[in-house]
Parts: C-alpha cells; sequence; structure tokens
C-alpha cells in the first residue's frame, strides 16, 4: 500500500531542483504544467517585518498544488487579491479552510482573486507540533490536502526558501494580506475574531474586500492574527532537540499473557485512544512500518492517544525484541507474548483477526475496537482515523 511520509525525506540533489525550477522560469508560462521537486533549504536567521499598509505587492513565482507556477501577473485582472498564508498542520488554519472556501466561491465573480501560500519550512516542523493533523507541511502533503479539502483557490508551496513569505511577513497561519488593483496593500491581519468553525465567516476580511471593492475606507487596517507560528528555516534547532529527547528515554520491554492481553484491549482508566498493533521481527513488514508508529506517538500522544506494541515473538527473544525496539527508540509500553500459543493471542485481540502478522486495532476507552486492519497499514489513513475520531478532532 502507498505510504506517506511525515517529515521530509532528506533532501533530494539541489542541483535537480534548481534544474526542476529553471525549467520552470524558462517556460514562460505559469498556466504550464511541469514537474516540481520539493528541497526544503535551512534559511538565514533574520529579522522578519510584517508588510505595512500602502506597501506595493513583492512579486512571487511559486509552484501551486495544482501544477502550475503562479506569479502576480497571474492576478493582473483581478480587483482585489486576497493572498492568505495558511498551512496544512495548524489547527486554527484547517479551522478556517471553509471560510476562505466560501470567500473564494462568493467573491469570484466580484473581481477578486484570492490565492493561499503555504510559508512554512518542512525543515523547522516538529512530529509534537502535528498533533492535530494528518499531514506535515511539504509539498505532496499540500497536494493531498487540497484534493482532500476540495480547494477552490490556487494553494502555493513557499517551503524551499520562503523567498515569498519573507517579503510579506506572515507571523501566524491563517494570516491575511488584502491588495487593491494597484497592489497596494489596504489590509493586514485576521480574516475574523472567532476561530470556532461555524461561529464567524470571515467578517473582517470581508468587510476589506467591500471597502476596496466600493472604493470606501477600512475602518481598521491593521488587526492582530492568532494560529500558529511560522515555521521559519532556521527554526531546526528545536526539532534537533526534540529528536535527541526523545531518542534519549528508556525503552522497556514487559511480558503479557493471555489474561493481560483482555484487560489492555479494554482500555479501561486510560481514557485514551489506544492504538495496539500486534508484531514481529521476523515478519518484515512488520519492522518496516514500526517507525511510523512511533511518529505517531510522538504526534498525538501528548493528547488523548497512546501507542502499545505486542510483540508475537517466542518468549525467549525477548532480548532480539529489546534490541529491536531499543534501535527503533520505542519509549512505549512494549510488551511480548508470554506464551507459545499464538492462537491463544489470536482470540484474545480479535477473533475477527485470522492471524497474518502486522495487525492493528485502534480502541475507544471501554473496549470498542473502532479501526483495525491486517498487513501494513495505509498510515494516510490511519491518521484520518485517529485525528478525526470524536476524541481528538483537527481543531481546538
Amino acid at each position: 500500500m502507498k505510504k506517506y511520509l511525515l517529515i521530509p525525506a532528506l533532501p533530494i540533489l539541489f542541483s535537480i531542483a534548481c534544474q526542476s525550477s529553471e525549467n520552470q522560469k524558462n517556460t514562460g508560462n505559469s498556466d504550464s504544467k511541469a514537474s516540481f521537486i520539493s528541497n526544503p533549504q535551512p534559511v538565514p536567521h533574520q529579522d522578519i517585518k510584517t508588510l505595512e499598509p500602502g506597501a506595493q505587492a513583492p512579486d512571487f513565482h511559486l509552484p501551486g498544488t495544482d501544477g502550475k507556477y503562479y506569479s502576480l501577473s497571474d492576478f493582473k485582472d483581478a480587483k482585489a487579491l486576497a493572498i492568505i498564508f495558511t498551512c496544512n498542520h495548524c489547527p486554527t488554519a484547517q479551522a478556517y479552510e471553509e471560510r476562505i472556501k466560501a470567500l473564494a466561491a462568493d467573491y469570484k465573480d466580484k473581481g477578486v482573486a484570492v490565492v493561499a501560500i503555504s510559508p512554512n519550512s518542512p525543515l523547522g516542523l516538529l512530529y509534537e507540533e502535528l498533533g492535530y493533523t494528518d499531514l506535515n507541511d511539504d509539498y505532496e502533503s499540500m497536494k493531498i490536502r487540497a484534493d482532500y479539502r476540495k480547494f477552490s483557490f490556487p494553494y502555493l508551496y513557499d517551503g524551499d526558501t520562503e523567498s515569498a513569505s519573507l517579503q510579506y511577513g506572515p507571523v501566524a497561519t491563517p494570516h491575511a494580506f488584502l491588495f487593491d488593483q494597484e497592489r497596494k496593500l489596504r489590509y493586514t491581519g485576521r480574516l475574523d475574531k472567532s476561530e470556532k468553525p461555524g461561529t464567524a465567516n470571515a467578517e473582517d476580511l470581508r468587510a476589506a474586500i467591500d471597502a476596496v471593492l466600493n472604493g470606501g475606507n477600512i475602518a481598521e487596517s491593521v488587526t492582530k492574527t492568532f494560529g500558529c507560528s511560522t515555521k521559519w528555516g532556521w527554526k531546526t534547532e528545536l526539532r534537533t532537540k526534540a529528536d535527541a529527547d526523545w531518542d534519549a528515554k528508556e525503552v522497556k520491554l514487559s511480558t503479557i499473557d493471555v489474561a493481560g492481553i483482555k484487560k489492555l484491549l479494554k482500555n479501561e482508566g486510560s481514557g485514551k485512544l489506544m492504538l495496539l498493533n500486534v508484531w514481529a521481527t521476523w515478519c518484515g513488514p512488520c519492522t518496516l512500518e514500526y517507525p511510523d508508529f512511533i511518529a505517531l506517538q510522538r504526534m498525538y500522544g501528548a493528547r488523548d492517544f497512546e501507542f502499545v506494541s505486542v510483540s508475537a515473538d517466542k518468549p525467549d527473544n525477548d532480548k532480539k525484541v529489546l534490541k529491536f525496539l531499543q534501535g527503533k527508540h520505542s519509549a512505549v509500553s512494549n510488551y511480548l507474548f508470554s506464551s507459545d500459543d499464538k492462537y491463544a493471542l489470536i482470540e484474545a485481540v480479535d477473533k475477527n483477526w485470522n492471524g497474518a502478522l502486522p495487525y492493528t486495532v485502534l480502541v475507544e476507552p471501554g473496549g470498542k475496537i473502532v479501526w483495525q486492519h491486517q498487513g501494513d497499514v495505509d498510515l494516510l489513513e490511519l491518521k484520518r482515523a485517529i485525528v478525526e475520531h470524536p476524541m481528538m478532532g483537527r481543531v481546538y
């Protein structure tokens, strides 16, 4: 099954990315589609200033999730241009997605263009910051989000060098910038005052747009904006520290019998969603996907979620199992089934399981299995099952 990475792989050769970008520039046609290979780069630390009203809109040349490149000239006919810096992972940004869609739809025939830009460098994003999402802020994940949420506006990626974002200076996601027909900045700040979905409809930004279209004045041209801070490309120290702190955690292994398995699956007292994975060191798919489960614990572990591992190895292979777990930094509740009777394990875990490894279940408090899968998991499907469960959710 297709897998989706939680954190981008090591950067691809810089020359390849540059060549891809240069090929796009040489087409001279923003509507032409060509391959884009993302290559996030460290960005030197610098002071960021948010664009002030009256400033001219900085130009940009950024790839969209639709495969096209976009610049200011692509919106030259718009009477007003709303550029909204947003992203995949932030719960506040996700809370405003439907409002941005509605805004784009309502003003489409009024000469207003709406564009979203993700300003975040994937290099500066921690697992621990992904607790409200199923996706990272890399380019491939943005394409998945745009399709899943059915975005009706261009969604542009600026995570490689943050060249556009550094000029506009968004402080958080979402952060709106509204320009008039001469591309002078008329409004910057929040969409509205209420983060909770269904409680507002981007009234602040809509009022500013109406004022621009009608030639009126904007009562408050600068407002504060609330959300997740921009992940600049120099914020890599925190990620390095978070990885080191996790890797330093002690890894333990306990034995568990049938009665213990049954008690574990009742999931009483924790108040958490429990993800339980049955695996073995001799099972190739098990060992290959195991690091993904540890990433899920780091993502969702600060919320009502817990990952538990149960090894189906023989009891006398305890040292081998522990060594594997230590190598994967499995600082969670790790168990080794204490009997050679694997059929007893199967029946104790789930009577609907036919016994093939790996086997994974998501269990509510009280023991109700709400998701199960035999074989290596579809990671995106599993993350959605977790984050969209009523106990979790994508927004605060």
